[in-house]
């Protein structure tokens, strides 16, 4: 690291010690024992400004307080709700990297996000977070005996329709959290079965990544699990990418417990004995009511924004060549 940058963590440090008492307890809760990494974290998101990387940080802290995250692993989801949650929100952790990186899978495609409210989408959304970075990440920097603060994505675009944008306002509100209070988490995203219309919109998003942001982004072949081989074990590469006729991110792909989405899956088994663990011993001291709670939703940067609403254009431009298509087809087959 160079000495510009030892220079920007020495400042930033510096304003850190301002922060009132408040700011303080979250941001223990936050770095869990590596403040330095934290801050470096902020510092790369704002390209090592740290008047931005400051301000950014200190809104993170502010959220976090007004939205009481640090108690979000002790509100469960009721059981029968967090069930359909997990049926339309496909995520979860096959395993690890060879590197000891946890392996995060999304079934971006088949995810519907219409079982329930969109406030439990993004409860469960900030309960992973929360849990990656206050249980599996340091028990994978103890494992190791060495700091390890990200984790690698596999991204399955099976299923990927025009549909997705109905859920478009959901996956930004989503993506907007991710970005302004969790940065820097994810070391490599790779997009495996992508179909046309995720190919169509990549060719117009990617020139609006920052070049950051663009390098850890891989689009591999088919199921990627040649590529996804070289990064991990078999043991785990999640269930979509273990055949290379998978067709499918839904749970018939595989049992209940080799599908890293189900509620079965020994992760999500663990998270939501962990979050009752959790809820029992905050009862045992101060009464805490089960169920959603409310978060704002930060404004998003700018670029986001911007982003989101070219994809929502490429959308509709591909919907409606798609649709033109079909009429075509239509004519051509009926009039032979």
């Amino acid at each position: 690291m160079g000495g510009g940058n030892q220079d920007a963590i020495k400042q930033l440090q510096s304003l850190m010690e301002d922060v009132d008492e408040q700011l303080k307890n979250t941001f223990q809760n936050m770095h869990q024992g590596y403040p330095n990494e934290a801050l470096i974290r902020f510092l790369k998101a704002r390209d090592w400004n740290v008047t931005k990387a400051h301000t950014m940080l200190i809104d993170c802290l502010k959220w976090r307080v007004e939205n009481e995250i640090d108690n979000v692993l002790t509100k469960p989801i009721p059981a029968d709700l967090y069930k359909v949650v997990r049926d339309s929100y496909l995520i979860g952790m096959p395993g690890y990297s060879k590197e000891g990186l946890p392996v995060i899978a999304v079934g971006v495609g088949l995810s519907t996000y219409d079982k329930a409210s969109d406030k439990y989408y993004i409860q469960s959304h900030i309960q992973i977070n929360e849990y990656r970075d206050r249980v599996i990440l340091p028990a994978a920097t103890k494992k190791h005996g060495r700091y390890i603060g990200t984790c690698v994505k596999v991204l399955d675009m099976t299923g990927l329709k025009f549909s997705a944008l109905n859920q478009l306002r959901l996956l930004t509100a989503i993506s907007t959290i991710d970005d302004l209070n969790y940065p820097e988490k994810s070391d490599t995203y790779f997009i495996v079965n992508a179909p046309y219309i995720f190919s169509a919109c990549w060719k117009v998003v990617k020139p609006l990544l920052q070049e950051r942001t663009r390098r850890k982004i891989q689009v591999l072949q088919g199921c990627g699990k040649e590529e996804l081989l070289k990064v991990m074990d078999y043991a785990s590469l999640p269930h979509f990418c273990r055949k290379e006729d998978s067709k499918s991110s839904k749970h018939n792909a595989a049992t209940n417990t080799e599908n890293c989405f189900s509620f079965n899956h020994v992760f999500h088994q663990q998270l939501y004995n962990y979050i009752k663990q959790q809820a029992i011993i905050r009862e045992a001291t101060s009464p805490i009511r089960q169920g959603s709670f409310y978060v704002d939703i930060p404004e998003p940067d700018p670029d986001d924004a911007k982003i989101a609403k070219t994809i929502e254009t490429e959308f509709h431009k591909l919907e409606n060549q798609n649709s033109f298509t079909n009429s075509v087809n239509g004519l051509a087959v009926n009039g032979h």
